[in-house]
Order: structure tokens, then sequence, then C-alpha cells
């Protein structure tokens, strides 16, 4: 959903709808076709082209929209990207397809089979609950949003299951519903927002309207303080491809879970409350949890099925003898535990040969890529460089990735 007093151009929103508009004609749609795969390096001679057989405005909004495509297809892939409709909030705000899949089948799981999704953006939510056969009234204020999003469903033969509605979300009755999906807007004019009660709607507003029907969920940030979780609602993380993208908040489930599930693979692990692991000596390996467990702090639950420790008692790092498979964590053999030491790790990696590192740290200062540039990598070998805390003590660990 846009900032509250967001407007779609400077021109006001009428002029954006009617701008937009003209890219659902005939000839908006040939003019994206042809732009498909136009390199935006060649932009203002593809733009002087086009002019000459196309309105100036015409070409502007396609050019734009084209672009947007490109952006896009990370989320949303190529095959819908190229027959979807963006704004620019749009796609930086839009849920991530195989995240809003995974939402959407948790609801039809549950036997929803009618939803209001309030704050629908430009409906990447709304296209994916429809995929699962749930029929979903789409609102959002802002007319342009609702535009796009009605012509997204239209694009991609959901229109009988969407219905996009102009409204303000605090005036919509949800009455008759199975279930509710807000996503509020998390970023104004100034950027990102990190207090919940700022969202547009408020986070205590949208909490609200959860508990109006049987189910719900309201999409937050990741970094939402544990403490703000209100109790009768069950906190999910979610990772893809190893990135934390998003918190849900679930009510008509399981209240006080937590709960971290990792896409593609769909591995999910809801925490048992166990207390925090013992500290012990770092061991023949070690395990990155997945940004999603330590989010739902289940740093604890992954060292239990690993039978595994902490190497310090404020770092997510688990270490054991025994190399276990497991889906929540990547694992690293590690060959040398030694104190942080520039010289020692120049000398130790030019012995190796080592050319090719990737380097990670938790619990240290020092940065990545500058410490990349004093090592002046060469070589043919590969390895891992962990820069870190050991009980307290800034150390540096040397391995290599393995597959448990």
């Amino acid at each position: 959903m846009p900032a509250p007093n967001a407007q779609s151009t400077a021109d006001g929103p009428t002029a954006a709808v009617d701008s937009f508009a003209a890219l659902l004609t005939d000839e908006g749609r040939r003019l994206l076709e042809e732009l498909r795969d136009h390199d935006p390096a060649r932009e203002l001679a593809v733009a002087t082209r086009l002019r000459r057989d196309h309105p100036a405005e015409l070409v502007s909004a396609a050019l734009g929209q084209a672009r947007l495509r490109q952006r896009a297809a990370a989320k949303f892939g190529t095959e819908d990207a190229y027959r979807m409709y963006f704004t620019p909030n749009g796609v930086e705000q839009a849920t991530r397809a195989s995240v809003a899949t995974h939402r959407a089948r948790r609801f039809a799981d549950l036997g929803v089979r009618r939803l209001a999704d309030l704050c629908c953006g430009i409906g990447g939510d709304a296209i994916a609950l429809a995929r699962a056969g749930v029929s979903v009234l789409a609102v959002d204020r802002d007319p342009l949003t609702c535009a796009v999003a009605e012509a997204n469903a239209a694009a991609l033969g959901l229109s009988d299951l969407i219905e996009v509605r102009r409204a303000d979300v605090t005036e919509v009755d949800t009455s008759g519903y199975d279930a509710v999906f807000v996503d509020p807007a998390r970023r104004s004019g100034r950027g990102r927002i990190f207090d919940p009660e700022a969202y547009s709607p408020p986070l205590s507003w949208a909490t609200e309207a959860a508990r109006t029907a049987p189910h719900a969920a309201l999409k937050i940030a990741p970094g939402v303080p544990h403490e703000a979780i209100p109790e009768d609602a069950e906190a999910e993380w979610i990772s893809d491809g190893g990135d934390v993208k998003e918190a849900v908040l679930w009510f008509g489930t399981t209240p006080g879970a937590r709960r971290a599930t990792l896409l593609p693979s769909g591995a999910a692990l809801t925490g048992t409350g166990l207390p925090d692991p013992a500290v012990r000596p770092v061991g023949r390996y070690l395990y990155e949890p997945d940004g999603a467990m330590i989010r739902a702090h289940l740093v604890a639950d992954v060292a239990d099925a690993l039978s595994g420790g902490l190497i310090d008692p404020t770092i997510a790092y688990i270490t054991s003898d025994e190399l276990r498979p497991t889906p929540y964590a990547s694992a690293y053999e590690i060959t040398d535990v030694l104190p942080f030491n520039l010289k020692k790790l120049k000398a130790l990696v030019r012995e190796r040969r080592i050319g090719v590192a990737v380097i990670k740290k938790r619990g240290s200062a020092v940065e990545p890529e500058e410490l990349r540039k004093k090592l002046k990598l060469e070589g043919v070998n590969s390895c891992v460089i962990v820069l870190t805390r050991v009980a307290g003590a800034p150390m540096m660990l040397l391995g290599h990735p393995v597959q448990a």
C-alpha cells in the first residue's frame, strides 16, 4: 500500500492512470512487446526511433514499464513479469512470487476459499491466492495501484477470482470472508519504517482486523521485536535462497508458536522453547543457521538436532564434531582455528595458494571486502574464512563447505 498521502505522479493520480491505460491499448501492448528485450543503455536511440510512429507520452510510459518488467523478473519470473504491469513502488514492495505461493498454499490448506487482501498493491499476493483456488477481494486506495492490480488479474487470466476495489482498507467490511491478509506499507517518503505503529495502516489496527476473521496473516518486517508479537499470533519467518524475506503473523493457527520456513525447499521448523545451547570449543564442523532460524530464535532447536553447541554465547554459529544432515544450516569443515592476525592469515592463504575465498563475519569489526583487498589472493585453491568471536575472543576460522 502506498504512503498515506502519496500521489502517483506530480500531475496527480488521474494523469497517471490515463497514462497507464494507454499501455493497455493494442498500440501500447505492441510497444511493450517490441521493448521486451530492449537494452537500457540504448534507450535514447530507441525512444527517438519509436517517437516517429507513436505518441511521445506513450513511448515514455512503455519504456518505463519495460524497465520495471526487467526488474520484476527476479521476483515474479520471466514468464509472468513480461505479462504483468508494475509501478516503481509495486516492484519494490511486492512479495516475491515464491513467498506469496507458500503463503497462499498455507491459506488453502486451512480451508480458506474467500479472502480479503487489504493493501493489495499491484496484486502479487492476490495472484498467488487465486492460483491456489482462493477467491480474493483485493483492496487498495491508490487509483494507479488499483488499475495495475486489475490489469494484472486480467493479463494472467484470473479476473474471475480477483475483485479489485479502490477503498480505504479501514472502511472495508470483511465479514463473510474466511480470511484476511494485510500487507501494511512499511516505507514512507523518508525510507523504511521500523516502528510497527508507523506502518500504514498501523500494526495495532491490522491486528484487530485479523481477529475479525477465522484466519488471518499480517506481513511485517523480519526484524520485528519478539515482544511486539501478539500472544495470540503464530510468527513465521520466511527465507528464500538463504535470504530472509519477511515475517508473517498468523491468526487462527497455533498461538504463540515461532516458526521458520526455508524456500524453495519448504523445510519448516517450529520452536519447542529450548534453552540456549551450551558454549563449547570449536569442533570439526561449523554450522551457520539460515537467517530465518536466527530471526525466529530457533538456533537452540537447530543445535539440539545437531547435538552441537555454540562457539560463543552471543554468536549464532553452531559447532559439532559430527557431520549431520540438516536443511536448516550450512555446514563447513574447519581446518584452522586461530586468533585473528592479519599477518598470519596472509601467510596462510599465500602458502596454500588460495585464489578464491568466501569471507564471512559475525561478531567481528573487520569488513570482508577490506580484508579481501589486503589478502591479495592468488592461486588455484579456495577456502572459507570466518571472522567471529570464540568464547569472547576475536578469531579466524578457515575451512570449506561440505554437504551433510
